[in-house]
């Protein structure tokens, strides 16, 4: 009996030791936006000058691709990054403060945005949080509807000219791993159709 209690005291010694290990290891943090992440509209900024509340404060990026901040008044921020914002902030405050220390933070990411429509399940606009893939995003929407024509999946996307293309692909191909580089990511403002 003895001998059983033993056996099952030493193999429980190390599990209180993993656990103690596991409570103290700091927990994971959601990963920071890339310095490449470009603003866009509906995005929500914090901008904060230091040893200055009156001027910092939470900001919603409007439709037309401004934020308003005391002071400096209307700015456009929408197609910047976080850091030149910063700059174009701190260069603009200089009239008014000495060596003001500007910082410009991505509280949310609302501009990536990309519509779904067709014979899915929950048509509509789908929010990305991050990079994106055309199947990936035909997921959240729930996949396909039984009436689905998987085989010509339409993606929309406007270019910098204004100007429209049309991208078509074949989701039977794309999973037979014929064609995998058809699993595109996709960009703010696309409309995938599903005929």
């Amino acid at each position: 009996m003895r001998t059983l209690l033993c056996l099952i005291l030493s193999s429980l010694l190390p599990w209180p030791a993993a656990m103690l290990a596991a409570e103290s290891a700091p927990l994971p943090t959601k990963a920071p936006l890339s310095e490449d992440y470009v603003i866009g509209v509906e995005d929500v900024l914090f901008v904060s000058v230091w040893k200055n509340p009156d001027l910092s404060r939470e900001v919603p990026v409007r439709p037309d691709g401004k934020i308003t901040l005391p002071l400096i008044d209307d700015i456009k921020a929408v197609g910047l990054r976080p850091a030149e914002l910063k700059e174009i902030l701190t260069r603009k405050w200089k009239t008014y403060i000495t060596a003001p220390e500007v910082s410009v933070i991505v509280t949310q990411v609302n501009s990536l945005k990309v519509y779904m429509v067709g014979e899915i399940p929950k048509p509509g606009v789908l929010v990305l949080k991050g990079p994106t893939r055309l199947l990936q995003a035909i997921s959240q929407v729930g996949g396909f509807t039984q009436f689905a024509d998987r085989s010509r999946i339409i993606v929309l996307r406007s270019g910098p000219d204004g100007g429209e293309s049309r991208l078509e692909f074949n989701y039977k191909k794309i999973i037979s791993g014929d064609r995998p580089g058809e699993n595109i990511f996709l960009k703010p403002g696309d409309t995938v159709i599903v005929p």
